[in-house]
């Protein structure tokens, strides 16, 4: 039988498949991540850290966010370093489980009146397992949509796992709105809440059937067919192709930052600063994600016909500037001025994110691009998302201004024009050609 040369041309139905299975899958994990990030800001704290401070309760439900974010770099540590030697598609199915299976299990999970502090102990817990699946999700949904599409349209198909955040937000966003306007405030906080997380045994079993159906990509089967997988992925990413994880990890920063305090930090700026309903900030939300939905892939398209690095550059400094002028918007306390304010950095955030990934896997050679892309993914979670609402609270809390929160994410968004200036000047899509794979790491232009 005669082997494929090129992964650019893999039959129609087969590309077809690993986009849905890597949008469908994202979509599910970040709807399960989303589900908890939500309600840590809005009922989280009272079951689970009930205090007299709501301001404590909710730092306290934050930290268990922060958790899930923690717990990532060992799941890309572990499934990244799976994916380059047993491949991208057993993997996505060990890290679908995971991530559904946790979820579920916090649905069912009795609270502090049950159990008292050993609730607690049980959500970090399963907090953790959420986010060490999710850890390894990223980079291999990324590789399974973008190794079996044309390497030169990168920027389009590895959008399919960025598309997942917002279309999980707006999932979950959209469940419990629902949840609380045809239950009662009691009704909710005694078991409505449950039904959101119990939901992902549901998507579980869609997106397990998906991949099932899907066979390894192109790029990883030539490297396996011609022995060039790597034998210790972690050590060489680490040894040979530096540069490309501090670059990968650079420009995740702000855009993740960004997403924290446009999606999470912001129900609880608008409830405890602004004394507005929670529920206007969760429909601002909404619509923001209804649109990233349409732009990440228009975003990543237009990244493969224009240079990816300046369209990352414009958004990095859009990023950097429109916090301030978001709070003067809010402080009108006006429900137009919010959604103007939320959708508006939710487009700024798709327009780094949809070409994010392309970005950031371009960056490494394809035998240690799981890895590599995975260990940016999940360590640039620590210094952005992890520690982003738990510094906006604290922040606020002491400077009750909310000009030092603004000047963080100008300072996330430094971190990441620096990530974008040291990255790789162009893409290589020849590298993907599979006749010209090789053990050699991938050049970084000067």
């Amino acid at each position: 039988m005669t082997e494929t040369t090129t992964a650019q041309a893999p039959d129609k139905k087969s590309l077809t498949r690993a986009f849905a299975a890597s949008l469908s899958g994202t979509t599910l994990e970040y709807y399960d991540f989303a589900v908890y990030s939500v309600a840590s800001a809005t009922i989280l704290g009272k079951l689970f850290f009930p205090s007299t401070d709501e301001l404590a309760s909710t730092m306290l439900a934050f930290s268990t966010y922060a958790v899930g974010y923690a717990a990532r770099p060992l799941g890309g540590f572990i499934f990244g370093r799976l994916g380059d030697l047993l491949g991208r598609k057993q993997v996505l199915v060990f890290t679908l489980l995971l991530t559904g299976i946790s979820t579920f299990l916090i649905g069912v999970l009795p609270t502090h009146a049950a159990m008292g502090g050993m609730a607690a102990v049980l959500l970090v817990i399963l907090r953790f397992a959420q986010g060490v699946g999710v850890g390894g999700e990223w980079g291999g949904a990324v590789l399974l949509s973008s190794e079996f599409g044309d390497p030169k349209k990168r920027g389009f198909w590895a959008s399919a796992a960025q598309i997942g955040p917002p279309a999980g937000t707006l999932l979950a966003n959209g469940v419990l709105t629902l949840l609380a306007a045809v239950l009662t405030t009691a009704q909710f906080e005694s078991w409505g809440w449950r039904v959101a997380f119990l939901l992902s045994a549901v998507m579980v079993l869609f997106g397990l059937w998906l991949r099932m159906k899907l066979e390894e990509t192109p790029v990883f089967k030539e490297l396996a067919a011609k022995g060039e997988k790597p034998k210790a992925p972690l050590k060489e990413v680490f040894t040979k192709e530096p540069r490309a994880l501090i670059t990968g990890i650079l420009i995740r920063i702000a855009p993740d930052v960004l997403y924290s305090l446009f999606t999470v930090f912001v129900l609880t700026y608008m409830t405890t600063k602004l004394h507005m309903p929670k529920s206007q900030g969760t429909i601002a939300v909404m619509i923001g994600s209804g649109f990233q939905l349409f732009l990440m892939p228009a975003f990543g398209a237009l990244s493969d016909r224009f240079n990816r690095r300046s369209m990352y550059l414009l958004g990095a400094i859009l990023a950097a500037v429109w916090p301030f002028l978001f709070f003067p918007l809010a402080s009108t306390k006006s429900f137009a001025a919010i959604i103007v304010g939320v959708v508006g950095a939710l487009a700024i955030h798709a327009l780094l994110y949809g070409p994010q990934a392309a970005m950031i896997t371009e960056q490494f050679s394809p035998r240690l691009r799981f890895t590599g892309s995975s260990l940016a993914y999940t360590l640039a979670g620590i210094f952005g998302g992890a520690v982003a609402p738990l510094v906006f609270t604290a922040l606020l809390s002491g400077f009750n201004s909310w000009v030092i929160v603004a000047l963080y994410v100008t300072f996330t968004a430094l971190l990441t024009l620096i990530g974008v200036l040291i990255s790789r000047k162009e893409p290589h899509p020849e590298e993907d050609n599979l006749e010209a794979l090789s053990t050699a790491p991938a050049t970084v232009d000067a």
